[in-house]
């Protein structure tokens, strides 16, 4: 697949809520960055950026909303705006907006980075 195909993909899958398909796109020695001094900052391998994904879905208690936007194509990258309202287990409810970056390598997804303001999650 193309970069663009990869991105279109995506953003189709993510706003059908198909995350677990979604992570298909995804090359199995993928790296996903967070921002500096968030836990799990850099996350390596499939295998773990499922599991780190697991595990944050499974501390959300009710989603609000949420939204997915267009992709912004250039080279082999592209990005994606994302937002999320959702209420965290013993965290209250957050509101969230990211500007997540990825790379295609071959068709696949080798690295994402993650864009946002880490106090809102606090």
């Amino acid at each position: 697949m193309t970069t663009q195909e990869v991105a279109d993909k995506l953003v189709s899958l993510c706003r059908e809520g198909k995350y677990d398909e979604a992570y298909g796109l995804y090359t199995k020695d993928a790296v996903s960055l967070e921002m500096p001094g968030v836990p799990n900052e850099k996350t390596e391998g499939l295998d773990n950026i499922l599991k780190g994904f697991e595990q944050w879905a499974s501390n959300i208690e009710e989603t609000h909303g949420g939204t997915v936007g267009d992709p912004v194509v250039m080279g082999n990258h592209f990005s994606v705006p994302m937002s999320s309202d959702v209420t965290f287990k013993g965290m209250g409810r957050c509101k969230m907006e990211e500007l997540c970056v990825y790379e295609v390598e071959n068709g696949k997804i080798k690295k994402v980075q993650f864009f946002y303001d880490p106090s809102v999650m606090s």
